[in-house]
């Protein structure tokens, strides 16, 4: 049986009358994983419960199979954490800062050497790694963040807006970076507010809203519509007109009819109604709704 990554049982962080997170139960398989969220939503509290630095006001929460509270140590010995921003040096090359980020991991000095060169290789900050970290653009700076989060080669490691203040460019880079790491065997748990960011890095998603998780499944279950995609050879009207009768919601280009049948089978509808219509069809798939569409319309249900 896999190990879940994350075990929450009844989870709630709370900071004087302000009750940041409530009651978060749920298991969280190996996967890339998106936490989504308004501002406020209780991210980043979630994040510091996860490495032991706040612990929780109620309930429990296993990382990697081992208990936060019990075993931190052993935790974030395998669990790596890039912070929004900041946090570096300015007056530490990248390649010092990376060796002492190494040993506090507890690598050996010769290996520690090898490991930083071999992770500034990868965020592409090889050729920079003698540069001081108070010279690096924005940009350079996340991926040194990056960096370090994995230097001790972790199995987990929480990315905190790793997006956050870069341009276009530099955003694809960060964004192909993390898509790297699932091939290095770490995996991943990005918190950021761009959900297209998160739709294109990650298969796993844990939503939060008012401190209360109103989702937790696997990205396709989200984002999967109700809505089929049918392109009618002949009779387009008729067919149409039958779908109506029958209670769908069609929204017709030319021949092609976008259909939801709201509390029955689509796929049923429709062959039996080309059936009845005497028609056939050239084309049919399942509509796909976007992580942001999702995201509003499981905020809505959850207010």
């Amino acid at each position: 049986m896999t190990t879940p990554l994350i075990e929450l049982q009844g989870l709630t962080q709370a900071y004087g009358s302000h009750v940041a997170l409530k009651g978060l139960t749920g298991t969280i398989p190996p996967a890339s994983i998106g936490l989504v969220g308004a501002n406020g939503a209780g991210k980043s509290t979630l994040m510091k419960v996860l490495l032991g630095i706040l612990k929780p006001t109620e309930g429990t929460v296993r990382v990697l199979g081992r208990s936060v509270a019990d075993d931190t140590i052993a935790v974030r010995e395998r669990v790596g954490y890039m912070p929004e921003r900041g946090g570096l040096p300015p007056d530490q090359t990248a390649a010092d800062f990376m060796i002492y980020a190494a040993q506090l991991a507890g690598i050996p000095p010769r290996a520690a050497r090898q490991r930083a060169s071999d992770v500034l290789t990868l965020v592409g900050l090889h050729e920079e790694r003698f540069r001081y970290l108070g010279d690096f653009s924005t940009g350079m700076l996340q991926r040194a963040l990056l960096a370090q989060s994995i230097v001790h080669d972790p199995d987990l490691v929480l990315l905190d807006e790793p997006l956050s203040g870069l341009d276009p460019e530099g955003r694809d880079q960060m964004l192909r970076l993390i898509g790297r790491l699932r091939g290095f065997g770490i995996h991943t748990l990005v918190s950021s507010h761009v959900l297209t960011d998160i739709e294109s890095t990650c298969d796993w998603i844990v939503m939060i809203e008012s401190g209360r998780m109103i989702r937790n499944s696997p990205l396709d279950a989200l984002t999967a519509g109700e809505t089929v995609g049918v392109e009618v050879l002949d009779n387009v009207d008729v067919v149409e007109k039958l779908l109506l009768e029958r209670g769908a919601v069609v929204q017709r280009r030319g021949h092609h009819l976008d259909v939801t049948a709201s509390g029955r089978d689509p796929y049923d509808l429709i062959n039996r109604v080309l059936v009845e219509a005497g028609s056939g069809l050239s084309l049919l798939k399942a509509g796909v709704k976007s992580l942001e569409d999702a995201y509003f319309e499981e905020g809505r249900g959850a207010s």
